[in-house]
């Protein structure tokens, strides 16, 4: 009978942790704690922790001194103190030697602990709202104060929105804020002080802060059901968005306003007559009966997209909400095979799925896009709108109801995908680690694919398969006799051992890339998200009068498993071969050399390459660029990464760069580009050229915000300026995009 590989609490912290590099030494994969089934008996000398349980010193009791031996030989110079000494130092004074219980009685009420009135929780709460969105926080509340805390602004649709595209006052004013709000009270959090220049957002963080505390209270005040002022919801199918004023016990107002394509709220001047009379109606029913509306008929799906966003907006005013999920990101993988797996990233608000990203990766775990099945890429569009109009996943998935023509076995899985999404989600998680089901997991460098099933979190049915040269799989029956050797080694070796694996004499590079790939596995079964965003993000390095290096980097839990490094030309376009020979030469050896590393931290060190040092250190800064824009949760809110930028405006013959400090941008270069894009020299620039070069490269004062680096626009009192000053915006556009998070 196959033994089945048992994951203990101890491997699950691990591994969660784990490089997928196959580069990795042997040793770093050692101390995960698998164990078969057959030795599961043996646990619990592990458990055993005698740092926890031989501190007599703290406790005046001698039974809680006397543990058992086990601990005690174990650390003889912990327990050296006896249960006799330790009354000597408590009843020193004559008067009480009698009676030895009475100090202990009379300094009782000094050290009494008064009783916490808040739950310990992570809270998401949101200050008042208006047209453009609103504040909130997500704040971890911790022994009745702030232990953590990320500050949220978000879009018309309460996701929270780009910090780039906040205004400009709010970019300095997210690191201050949750500075001063961490580890403070209700009480202390209410005195913070206000950013200036973000005195709205400040107020509203606070006010977020003030709510968080108010639903964490054990026992909340009576007869007060909502947080006094004006609330906004928004239904998941984008369609409307509702205000609901609230005084302590009930609504006393409602407005209603659809949304146009962007999610953003179409004003009540801008509706057409049937837009505006369709408005009026749904107002007044909400405001008479709420979550109770009745439509009209004919009108069943606009009523029910307006009664969705009512909904929202009264639970995000409820002191008491009584969600299951915790509001935010959350990815998860749904049922895998030899052909690749479908994944969902979703955002969820008030146990509500409000946006969705579904995905089909191919075998090698990497997002196929359009080069998917074609029923598969057609099923994607309506299968989200699905998703959406539920507002979940689909219970009970049904292949006559639910499923998309053509793409069943996909839809199942994307419903699955959002369903993990979900138990990611949960406040009280259960006690497994990972889902059940059929998982996959693939190897940095993609030579060894790992399919395994995983129940009450343990692994049985491990089944190698390996790529070939091609990046495709190598069917059961093109194995050679020694390949089939070695899969089948490597089964019976990641069934028995797992991660633990003993490396294969003679094949240790396939063995490594099996146990990273294992570890994938079990990254993409966890229940616990993530700090990354997987997908492809492209990032730059530092750029110079000649161009800017490029990296196209792929990450799957945090760990790089694509790479494409570029130097390219003032045109912004790659230079191939025809860039300087030692940049060619460094090119293939930081690929291998980063991919081999695996991890942001490990990316960190690697070397650079002789002869092309400061291209080597710029695309190193690009992967850590990527990393910085996958980032679920950074740990302060930037608009911008630090460092210099490139940009080219769309019929290249403007080269912008623009300098970042202090995490804003505050100086800008302009070149101007002929046909062969090669920089003009100042002989050749026309006089509109060179009055747009002045204006733009004009200095600001030392750190502060260049008055073209927020929400640029073209200027100029003549045609000519207006024309090409439109040009060296739209580079100047394009630059800040590349150095945006």
């Amino acid at each position: 009978m196959k033994k089945l590989i048992s994951l203990t609490v101890s491997a699950t912290l691990v591994l969660s942790s784990l490089s997928l590099t196959v580069g990795m030494s042997g040793n770093k994969l050692t101390g995960i704690d698998v164990v078969s089934a057959a030795s599961e008996s043996e646990t619990p000398a592990k458990e055993s922790t005698p740092s926890k349980t031989t501190t007599p010193s703290k406790s005046t009791t001698p039974s809680k001194t006397t543990t058992p031996s086990k601990t005690t030989t174990k650390t003889p110079s912990k327990t050296t103190t006896t249960p006799a000494k330790t009354p000597t130092k408590t009843t020193t004074p004559a008067k009480t030697t009698t009676k030895p219980a009475t100090p202990v009685k009379t300094t009782t009420p000094d050290v009494k602990k008064v009783e916490n009135p808040y739950a310990d929780g992570v809270y998401v709460t949101y200050g008042n709202a208006y047209s453009k969105g609103t504040e909130g926080a997500k704040v971890t509340i911790k022994d009745g104060k702030v232990a953590a805390i990320e500050l949220l602004r978000t879009s018309p649709k309460l996701i929270d929105r780009d910090v780039r595209n906040n205004y400009s006052g709010l970019w300095n004013a997210y690191e201050t804020m949750k500075t001063n709000l961490l580890g403070k009270t209700q009480e202390q959090a209410a005195k913070v002080d206000i950013v200036s220049g973000a005195t709205r957002s400040s107020n509203g963080w606070k006010m977020s802060v003030d709510r968080a505390f108010q639903r964490a209270l054990k026992a909340k005040a009576k007869g007060v059901t909502y947080f006094a002022g004006e609330h906004m919801g928004v239904d998941p199918e984008g369609k409307y968005m509702v205000f609901v004023t609230f005084d302590a016990t009930k609504r006393t107002a409602v407005k209603v306003y659809p949304l146009d394509a962007s999610g953003n709220a179409i004003e009540e001047a801008n509706l057409t007559e049937a837009q505006a009379a369709s408005v009026k109606a749904i107002t007044a029913e909400l405001l008479a009966k709420g979550t109770g509306a009745v439509s009209p008929k004919g009108q069943e799906a606009e009523y029910k997209a307006a009664v969705n966003a009512y909904w929202d907006a009264e639970q995000n005013a409820k002191v008491s909400n009584d969600s299951k999920y915790i509001d935010g990101f959350y990815s998860a993988y749904g049922a895998a095979r030899d052909k690749g797996v479908e994944r969902a990233d979703v955002y969820i608000r008030n146990g509500k799925l409000v946006d969705v990203k579904l995905f089909r990766l191919g075998s090698n775990l990497i997002d196929r896009g359009e080069t998917a099945y074609a029923e598969v890429v057609k099923a994607n569009a309506p299968m989200t709108a699905k998703l959406l109009a539920k507002g979940s996943y689909i219970a009970n998935y049904s292949d006559d109801v639910d499923a998309i023509a053509g793409a069943t076995e996909s839809s199942h899985s994307w419903n699955l995908a959002v369903e993990r999404a979900f138990e990611k989600a949960l406040k009280v998680p259960g006690k497994a680690k990972y889902f059940e089901g059929t998982f996959a997991g693939v190897d940095n460098l993609s030579k060894v694919l790992v399919l395994a099933d995983i129940k009450a979190d343990k692994v049985s049915n491990v089944n190698v398969l390996l790529f070939g040269a091609d990046g495709k799989l190598i069917a059961a029956d093109k194995l050679t006799e020694e390949q089939k050797a070695l899969v089948a080694q490597l089964n019976e070796g990641l069934t028995q051992k797992g991660a633990n694996m003993t490396p294969i004499v003679g094949q240790e590079d396939l063995s490594l890339a099996a146990r990273a790939a294992f570890a994938d596995l079990l990254n993409n079964a966890s229940k616990t998200q993530g700090n990354y965003k997987d997908g492809t993000y492209t990032a730059f390095g530092d750029a110079y009068d000649k161009g800017t290096n490029r990296a196209d980097v792929t990450l799957r839990n945090g760990v790089v498993v694509g790479l494409k490094l570029y130097r390219v030309g003032v045109n912004m376009v790659d230079r191939g071969a025809s860039a300087y020979a030692e940049v060619v030469r460094a090119i293939p050896i930081l690929t291998r050399d980063l991919l081999f590393a695996g991890t942001r931290e490990q990316a960190a060190k690697v070397d650079v390459v002789t002869g092309a040092t400061s291209s080597s250190t710029a695309l190193k800064t690009a992967v850590e660029n990527a990393y910085k824009k996958a980032e679920i949760n950074e740990s302060y809110k930037t608009a911008y990464i630090n460092g210099i930028f490139a940009g080219i405006n769309k019929d290249k013959s403007v080269y912008v760069m623009v300098t970042v400090q202090n995490n804003i941008p505050f100086k800008m270069e302009v070149f101007y580009l002929d046909a062969n894009g090669k920089i003009k020299t100042a002989e050749q620039l026309s006089a509109d050229e060179k009055t747009v070069k002045t204006e733009i490269e004009t200095p600001t004062t030392e750190g502060s915000l260049h008055k073209y680096g927020y929400r640029p626009a073209a200027f100029g009192e003549t045609d000519g300026v207006k024309a090409v000053s439109a040009q060296v915006v739209d580079a100047v556009k394009n630059a800040l995009e590349n150095a945006g998070r």
